[in-house]
């Protein structure tokens, strides 16, 4: 029982950290996603993990530069991390819905 508690214990106490749940390889690969590139054609820096956001940045081959979050869990049915949030720097934050 001791033992089925700690594990619990320890499985609820990671469950909250994107540190955990958003590996490099599914950070990557959601960016290339929303930015609409190829992994090769962006490198990512500045990786802050806060609870259950991740905020980095990114720049492109191309030469633009986005801040970026995406949020990460970690449950008993796995990893869960969503799709990767960026906008261009500079430039003010639009609803992917309606462009304004």
């Amino acid at each position: 029982m001791r033992k089925l508690s700690a594990a619990l214990l320890a499985i609820v106490s990671a469950s909250g950290c994107a540190s955990f749940a958003v590996t490099d390889q599914k950070l990557e690969q959601n960016t290339a996603f929303a930015l609409g590139l190829d992994k090769e054609d962006f490198t990512v820096s500045d990786r802050m993990d806060d609870g259950l956001k991740t905020t980095y940045s990114v720049k492109t081959k191309s030469g633009k530069k986005y801040n970026c979050y995406i949020m990460g869990s970690l449950s008993i049915t796995g990893r869960n991390v969503s799709d990767a949030m960026c906008n261009e720097k500079g430039k003010p934050a639009t609803n992917p819905l309606t462009g304004r």
